[in-house]
């Protein structure tokens, strides 16, 4: 199996966020052996930010690192796990909300559109949206 950064490459449709996680120095922590869950939002998300709003970001590496890592937490979450919790901790250092209702899966206001991809150092959920950290979201 491949790691969380290869799995990413290969799946073809999370260029802008391997960009951002490029640009914002996190492929490492990424790579390492962790476990980590990543809620990936797909390029189309990220084309539905406003282009000024993703130029900005990807200029921004400060800003940008703290966007990544607010799609990753800490651990090997599962689908099954997910539906169970209400909230889980990102190492970005805050936390995103866990909606499951009706064997649907919210992230903060993103839908998961596809669980359990597994990789050697954890899993990735795909996001039909980019997540914010909310000390973030007004800028």
């Amino acid at each position: 199996m491949a790691d969380i950064v290869e799995t990413a490459v290969n799946a073809g449709y999370f260029k802008t966020l391997l960009k951002a996680v490029d640009i914002s120095g996190l492929t490492e922590t990424i790579k390492s052996p962790g476990p980590y869950t990543i809620f990936a939002p797909t390029d189309d998300a990220f084309a539905n930010l406003p282009q000024e709003t993703l130029d900005s970001l990807l200029q921004n590496s400060e800003k940008l690192k703290r966007i990544v890592a607010y799609h990753v937490a800490f651990g090997d979450v599962r689908s099954d796990d997910l539906a169970q919790l209400d909230e889980a901790e990102t190492v970005e250092g805050s936390v995103v909300a866990i909606e499951s209702s009706n064997g649907k899966i919210k992230v903060n206001d993103a839908n998961v559109i596809k669980t359990d991809i597994l990789t050697d150092n954890g899993v990735i959920h795909v996001i039909d949206g980019v997540l914010m950290p909310a000390i973030l979201a007004g800028h």
